[in-house]
């Protein structure tokens, strides 16, 4: 594993789907373009954003679209122009019309639908709830900006943060640290929402809510979509969810619990789903404890086995993690350190 600087906290990580890119952005409202061609990030560029304090980033399947989120939506970078040094990559910025009175704000996590059209921004606080915002692109090869592809917004708990698509690109997770403002200790949840319900504004898309644990923080799926990953950050756990049973029967749908590090955050899955990688992020400098990594042998995990493969180190905060499996890399963002750490994936198989 090797660490490099970067000049700024670094927070989203994203790997273009080809894997001869990566990118992060810094919450000062930057974003660094790495070179991955020798298995090891070297910058190439930095671009400039809009806005003031981004936060999470993905990029669309097809690879076109880096979306970061800011403000009540996202900034929308072209991931070739980025790529290739050309002027004006970013493209320009989603967000709501003022009068559809979206209270929700602070958006922190982005994640899009199959064919790339549909972009889902997690938006941590509002009043009374936090809330995901859908945006329309549009069918063609120019996309929707401003105001002009805003869908709606559905409203869920207090903190909506971490969000994930289904393999199969019908359900979007959603994690919300608390299902009640009024009751700071109470679990947080795990909500399923009808992807083609959001994207349409049809009533009720959120097929099912489950509790998540204390401070649910993120969400990963397995490749093969069976199982939902999230990191309950207060508990120093990472909880299993039978995909089926989120929606036949929620309240039998935790299949696991597993005892990882402190203030666990990040997380992906590797090797076809047999392999999790979490960030322990101790972002609250618990006494006693340290930042690190968890490695976790996921069929263990189901099986109520130990399950805990390795433990490499961190930076200080290591916050977002995005995987290639196709060269076996992993890259993580140590927030703290101002640090993106490269992990060999091989090591743990």
């Amino acid at each position: 594993m090797s660490f490099a600087r970067v000049p700024g906290a670094p927070f989203g990580v994203a790997i273009t789907p080809d894997g001869r890119y990566a990118f992060v952005d810094l919450f000062a409202g930057r974003v660094l373009v790495y070179s991955l061609v020798n298995d090891r990030p070297t910058l190439a560029r930095t671009i400039a954003l809009p806005g003031n304090g981004v936060e999470g980033c993905s990029i669309t399947r097809d690879g076109r679209l880096l979306l970061v989120a800011d403000g009540q939506g996202a900034a929308v970078v072209s991931v070739s122009r980025a790529e290739r040094g050309l002027a004006h990559p970013v493209l320009g910025m989603l967000s709501p019309p003022h009068t559809s009175h979206v209270r929700a704000t602070e958006a922190i996590e982005t994640a899009s639908s199959a064919d790339g059209r549909y972009v889902f921004v997690s938006m941590e606080y509002g009043n009374p709830d936090g809330a995901v915002a859908v945006y329309d692109l549009g069918g063609g090869q120019a996309p929707r900006l401003g105001s002009a592809g805003y869908v709606g917004s559905i409203t869920l708990g207090q903190a909506v943060v971490g969000s994930a698509v289904s393999p199969n690109g019908r359900y979007l997770y959603v994690t919300s640290e608390l299902a009640d403002q009024t009751r700071s200790q109470a679990d947080g949840t795990l909500s399923i929402i009808d992807i083609s319900r959001a994207e349409r504004a049809a009533q009720h898309p959120v097929l099912a809510s489950v509790k998540a644990g204390h401070q649910p923080v993120r969400v990963a799926v397995s490749p093969s979509g069976a199982t939902v990953w999230v990191t309950a950050r207060a508990d120093n756990r990472v909880l299993a969810f039978a995909a089926d049973r989120l929606l036949s029967d929620p309240a039998k749908a935790l299949e696991a619990e597993v005892s990882v590090g402190t203030a666990p955050v990040g997380l992906a899955t590797f090797d076809d789903g047999n392999r999790l990688l979490i960030a322990d992020s101790n972002r609250f400098d618990a006494r006693g404890a340290h930042a690190g990594l968890s490695v976790l042998d996921t069929q263990a995990a189901l099986a109520h086995r130990p399950a805990t493969v390795a433990g490499p180190p961190a930076g200080v905060f290591p916050r977002e993690i995005a995987v290639d499996d196709r060269d076996g890399i992993a890259l993580v963002t140590d927030f703290g350190s101002e640090q993106l750490e490269t992990i060999q994936l091989n090591r743990f198989l």
